[in-house]
């Protein structure tokens, strides 16, 4: 038996595989959060901006995704997992809902152009899903496995961001905004704490090698389209930024910021990536730290203040 280390935790073995998934209804306030929370750097800050802009609706598609699957579920403990990640990727839409509200269009940024499609879209995800499972059953299986497949390898990549920006402490010395970086980070936990539920769902299900891996394709083809459309609309909104925005000019602060440690080189990440998601033998539990995670969400402010223990 061992106990995180720092956390002052009470002794206990951690199960990379199957950890308790737990809801913690967190908050935060943007009151005095800048726009360019990452000082004096405007691209990497709205290309972690393009996160929050995708995440809420794209949250709302993975839990439609599992929640159409749970009725085939016959796992308990499985059918358990399911309900813990539907209840944190619930308050993952809410809370990056709140940048959008409270710190973008505060600042005169206007999200619609991917918000309200994407919204659309996950309000008849259900009544679609439903129309083809009664009507093409072997075709709604396939096409939620593919689903599934697809949101699988964006947790993949999630997981591997949440381990990053809990890891990196150049973003302190930066003096990146402290409630951006903890909901960054209390996010980032609790991926790696859920990393493996879709990823079962999916072979449980019997989701193939083949399917998994079309559908990493498609993910990554709208990871690339969520960052490069996300910065770009969001640079040409900005109230402060002088001269036109051009490609070169983003890619340059782009480099140089990566240099830096405060974003991720996001390209080598999303291709460097692909070996090891899609090795065969892959699975999500042997890749990132539920201890870590564990034990900054017992520092996390906005996990402390919601009351929760995750021991």
């Amino acid at each position: 038996m061992t106990s995180p280390g720092g956390s002052g935790g009470a002794a206990f073995e951690i199960d990379e595989r199957h950890p308790p998934i737990r809801t913690r209804r967190v908050s935060f306030d943007w009151a005095d959060t800048p726009l360019h929370w990452i000082p004096g750097d405007p691209v990497a800050t709205h290309m972690i901006n393009s996160f929050h802009v995708v995440l809420p609706e794209g949250e709302k598609w993975f839990i439609n995704c599992v929640r159409a699957a749970l009725p085939y579920v016959t796992d308990e403990r499985l059918r358990q997992e399911i309900k813990g990640f539907i209840g944190q990727e619930m308050v993952h839409s809410r809370s990056h809902q709140g940048v959008l509200d409270g710190l973008l269009a505060a600042n005169g940024i206007d999200v619609t152009p991917i918000t309200e499609p994407a919204g659309r879209g996950n309000a008849e995800w259900p009544a679609r899903m439903a129309e083809l499972e009664r009507r093409r059953p072997r075709l709604f299986r396939r096409r939620l496995l593919f689903e599934l497949g697809a949101v699988a390898a964006i947790e993949h990549y999630t997981a591997v961001l949440g381990q990053w920006i809990m890891d990196n402490d150049r973003l302190d010395a930066a003096g990146v905004d402290p409630t951006m970086l903890d909901l960054l980070r209390w996010h980032g936990a609790e991926e790696v704490e859920h990393r493996s539920v879709v990823f079962d769902v999916y072979t449980h299900l019997g989701g193939g090698y083949p399917m998994r891996v079309a559908s990493w394709v498609v993910s990554l083809f709208f990871l690339y389209w969520a960052l490069i459309g996300g910065t770009l609309l969001f640079l040409k909104q900005d109230p402060t930024i002088k001269g036109e925005v051009t490609l070169r000019r983003v890619y340059r602060s782009y480099r140089r910021s990566v240099r830096k440690g405060l974003i991720p080189g996001i390209f080598k990440l999303l291709l460097g990536e692909a070996p090891v998601y899609l090795r065969p033998s892959h699975h999500p539990s042997k890749v990132c730290s539920t201890r870590q995670a564990l034990d900054y969400l017992m520092r996390s402010p906005a996990a402390r203040a919601a009351g929760y223990d995750p021991y």
